[in-house]
């Protein structure tokens, strides 16, 4: 379902959003990976993507990746955003959202994914509402209740984390302390 033909019913379900579980590559990156000297993996983050993260966790949305490769780049963003709940090297998101949503104590109907290809389809089937980001291949796209309209690495996270803001009625309120910083410069 297209971001912009949302129902009344999806919206009320993403206000109950307590946990946002995200993919790395395709959805925090373009997918891109580009090497450096000595074989060192680099990749590129969206700033934009950054923000929402950060927004979401100041009104107490949990945040988690679950990827199946190991990448110091992606443990560093994820560490300079403050996200707690970072699962690498697991072969089955499945069950590595299993074991996390467990541990943390929410319910998977207040879990909300975003995915981009096949793998995802495990984060999707312990979640609530999922999200493809745009350039997602077509087997998760139509699994997911939400399209967005950005490609992943490409702001796709920050549109998420904008619906969820918006849906608990905190993004005017994340705004209003955004605008209040520019007129103290003033």
């Amino acid at each position: 379902m297209e971001q912009w033909q949302m129902d009344e019913v999806l919206k009320f379900r993403l206000k109950d959003v307590k946990l946002l579980l995200l993919d790395a590559d395709g959805v925090l990156t373009t997918g891109e990976i580009l090497y450096g000297p000595g074989g060192m993996q680099l990749k590129a983050f969206d700033v934009k993507d950054g923000l929402g993260i950060k927004l979401l966790l100041k009104n107490q949305v949990q945040v988690a990746i679950i990827s199946i490769k190991d990448s110091q780049a992606l443990f560093e963003r994820a560490r300079d955003l403050g996200i707690e709940h970072v699962i690498m090297g697991r072969q089955n998101k499945a069950w590595a959202a299993k074991e996390l949503i467990e541990r943390l104590g929410i319910d998977p109907s207040e879990v909300c994914a975003v995915g981009d290809d096949l793998p995802d389809l495990g984060l999707f089937s312990m979640a609530g509402i999922r999200i493809a980001v745009n350039d997602a291949v077509e087997e998760i796209r139509q699994e997911a209740d939400i399209i967005t309209h950005s490609k992943g690495g490409r702001g796709a996270v920050r549109e998420v984390s904008e619906l969820i803001l918006k849906a608990k009625g905190l993004w005017a309120k994340s705004l209003q302390e955004f605008k209040s910083l520019a007129l103290k410069a003033q």
